[in-house]
């Protein structure tokens, strides 16, 4: 089964330097029938404005991945960790039994966009830990490049889930296929550009979820250059 979630049904949070858009349920957005998709339960399409970001809060009990599409994303944890994020980056937080953070754009004049995904661990009050690696672009090329999963694989960062991250960037007319079986399922999150996913139109913002589905996905790229992430999660 095939459900689309069109980029202008999210939710919105617009303030003097974020511009963010919710797939699923967050903050000041509610929606009970969006309250996330297996483990999934958030992504947000973030932009940051010059010299703004989220001051130190905390988190605890959920896996966050963030991926950086342009810009600069200055990170500093209560780890020990400061570190400059910049495209192709993407970080892993283990939020465990509690860890607190901040995430700011140190430029003076350019936004930083990046999506920000949370995940429910597969097991609470874990030792928090912090991992970042960068993903060149002619690994994501036409390919799907996976960026995280529970085991490592494919030099990929590690989370605590059975659930795997991929990003692609697909020039026209190219595809990649997805085999997957009736027991998984899937969420594909376009950044940008047009794709369709076996038969399925998606825009940039759009979500399409993929459930109770035995057969391959084929993904053909409709725009010149397409940019999205693919899900795999538990049935």
């Amino acid at each position: 089964m095939f459900y689309l979630r069109p980029a202008n049904h999210r939710g919105h949070t617009y303030t003097e330097w974020l511009n963010s858009y919710h797939s699923f349920s967050f903050g000041q957005y509610y929606d009970s029938r969006y309250m996330g998709f297996s483990d999934l339960r958030v992504i947000n399409d973030d932009v940051i404005a010059p010299d703004g970001g989220f001051d130190t809060h905390p988190h605890d009990n959920m896996e966050i991945v963030s991926i950086v599409i342009s810009g600069r994303l200055k990170h500093k944890d209560s780890l020990g960790h400061e570190s400059e994020l910049v495209a192709g980056d993407v970080q892993t937080m283990t939020a465990g039994c509690g860890i607190e953070h901040s995430e700011f754009n140190p430029s003076e004049k350019e936004p930083v966009h990046f999506l920000q995904i949370w995940i429910i661990p597969q097991q609470r009050e874990l030792e928090p830990d912090y991992q970042q690696r960068r993903f060149a672009d002619d690994k994501t090329d036409n390919n799907l490049c996976l960026l995280v999963s529970p085991d490592a694989a494919e030099e990929s960062l590690p989370i605590r889930q059975d659930a795997r991250i991929y990003r692609t960037r697909l020039e026209a007319e190219k595809t990649v296929d997805y085999s997957l079986d009736a027991k998984r399922a899937v969420w594909i999150q376009m950044i940008s550009g047009a794709v369709e996913v076996s038969g399925n139109l998606l825009v940039g913002g759009d979500g399409l979820a993929v459930y109770k589905e035995d057969k391959p996905l084929r993904i053909r790229g409709v725009d010149t250059l397409s940019d999205f992430i693919l899900c795999d999660l538990r049935g």
